[in-house]
């Protein structure tokens, strides 16, 4: 069996991080904007606008929740982690949301 250009290509880079210790997991958003989504006010589409697709999405207690994660891993420096979960009414607005980030 053999291996395509592209496969072999995401194996050393996979392998190239794994060897130099860092993984990066979901991807930036803009976390200073954070405290401009207003519950009752904020829709989905404008959370969409400003951070991009979510991560994940799932159901609390009938909710849809979006989560963002922006987190930088490191086995020998300094680690960087965010996580936004959003959960909205079932108008579209936002009915609450939490940050967190080790920085």
């Amino acid at each position: 069996m053999t291996m395509s250009r592209k496969t072999a290509g995401a194996a050393v880079l996979a392998l190239a991080a794994a060897a130099a210790g860092c993984a990066s997991i979901g991807r930036p958003f803009p976390a200073d904007q954070v405290r401009s989504i207003a519950a009752g006010k904020t829709t989905r589409d404008q959370v969409q606008a400003e951070y991009g697709r979510p991560y994940r999405t799932g159901l609390e207690d009938g909710d849809e929740t979006w989560t963002y994660l922006d987190y930088k891993l490191s086995l020998f420096g300094p680690q960087r982690t965010r996580d936004l979960f959003v959960r909205f009414n079932a108008d579209g607005t936002v009915k609450s949301y939490s940050f967190n980030s080790n920085e």
